[in-house]
């Protein structure tokens, strides 16, 4: 599991532990829209987020539903020498795991800190420059109701930067872990309303080389990435562990093309020897719509986690 760290990580962990949740908002119809949200971390808060052998991450998505990936840690923000993190689900699933994430990082804050006044720290959304103008509003009215009603100081970078080709801003929140949950629920919601924003999640990273990067699935299992010849979400490759490819292909072939007649999705195993970057894991290639892809995905993973969870008893 070493390559954990030095990849676009994907994991799930449960609701937050404390006592009232943030209060919903007037737009929470959307809560069912599929969306995301980008902000910055340190190395060292990443490997927070991350945990030993992955396990915080896949925590965090399994209790959140949401999905969370890390740029490589080489690869940081122009500017920077923070790496990304993107999580996505529904709007309730994102706030659910961002909580989760900036809760964690806070107690180890105060850990240190080791004080009866709730910090006041910072977070960075990375948003995309065609998408701020809806979170300022005109004449500034919008951010500025947001910053009325959530208490947190919200800022947004200059347009003009020196980094060509970088289409994103920087949106600072700072305030205690309620103030900047508001914020963040309110700039969601807005950002959610915007066309432009949510075809930006498929979108690859302009500053990091998405492509190289991967995710590791809720169960640790593997890695998956879109495949940049099939966009459009109809082919993805995952990663299975050599060792777990004969779970996946069965005697004679027998489990794939029960996966691909139940799913109906296309299923291409790479040749021995051909990994993942980085990985000893195989290529799994999975063609079809979006729903057989995820049903197909979901056997693969299950087939490999039930036999790792009867090596593990």
């Amino acid at each position: 599991m070493e390559s954990t760290e030095s990849s676009y990580v994907s994991s799930p962990e449960e609701a937050r532990k404390r006592s009232s949740p943030p209060p919903r908002s007037p737009t929470s119809e959307n809560g069912e829209k599929a969306t995301y949200i980008r902000f910055l971390v340190s190395n060292a808060a990443a490997g927070s987020v991350i945990g030993k052998g992955g396990s915080t991450i896949t925590d965090f998505q399994s209790r959140s539903g949401a999905r969370i990936q890390l740029s490589r840690n080489h690869e940081f923000f122009p500017g920077t020498s923070d790496r990304i993190i993107m999580v996505s689900g529904t709007v309730d699933e994102v706030l659910k795991v961002m909580e989760l994430i900036l809760g964690k990082l806070l107690n180890e804050l105060n850990i240190e800190e080791n004080d009866d006044v709730e910090p006041r720290t910072k977070v960075r959304l990375v948003v995309p420059n065609s998408s701020c103008g809806s979170i300022i509003g005109k004449g500034g009215a919008t951010i500025k109701s947001f910053i009325e009603e959530s208490q947190a100081g919200i800022k947004i970078s200059p347009q003009d930067n020196n980094f060509n080709g970088l289409n994103d801003r920087l949106v600072t929140l700072t305030g205690t872990l309620d103030e900047q949950m508001r914020a963040i629920e309110l700039i969601l919601s807005k950002l959610s309303e915007d066309p432009h924003y949510s075809q930006a999640m498929h979108a690859p990273f302009s500053y990091a080389a998405t492509y190289n990067s991967m995710s590791y699935a809720p169960n640790g299992a593997g890695g998956k990435f879109p495949n940049p010849k099939e966009d459009r979400s109809n082919s993805i490759t995952i990663g299975v562990s050599d060792g777990h490819i004969g779970l996946v292909l069965g005697r004679g072939g027998r489990n794939i093309m029960e996966i691909s007649q139940v799913s109906g999705a296309r299923i291409k195993i790479s040749d021995r020897g051909d990994f993942m970057s980085g990985t000893t894991d195989r290529k799994v290639t999975i063609t079809g719509s979006q729903r057989a892809i995820r049903q197909a995905e979901t056997m693969i993973m299950q087939k490999v986690a039930n036999t790792t969870q009867r090596v593990m008893a």
